[in-house]
């Protein structure tokens, strides 16, 4: 595992969570706080893509009789459309 040193900027909140982290003893320093924490994230986003994914395949293996209908596409996305509708600017030249 190769280190590349790299100049980073945080927000306050963000350092000030890499020391608690550190204060805590849960990191030796700033650099491992936050080296340990993006592997956990990356992680976590890993875990999540593979439980989405084996849903999808659980989903596309069910019987065809099973599925919900879906509506029609012109009204699949329609209630989506007016709520973005409602809440465009007046005059901003898409009144569809």
């Amino acid at each position: 595992m190769g280190v590349h040193k790299q100049s980073v900027s945080f927000t306050d909140q963000a350092f000030a969570f890499a020391r608690e982290l550190v204060e805590a003893g849960e990191y030796p320093n700033i650099c491992a706080a936050v080296s340990g924490e993006l592997a956990r994230a990356r992680a976590s986003r890993e875990k999540e893509r593979k439980l989405f994914e084996v849903e999808v395949q659980r989903r596309l293996s069910l019987p065809l009789d099973t599925w919900e209908p879906l509506a029609e596409s012109a009204d699949f996305t329609s209630d989506a459309r007016n709520h973005l509708l409602s809440i465009l600017p007046a005059g901003s030249g898409n009144n569809r």
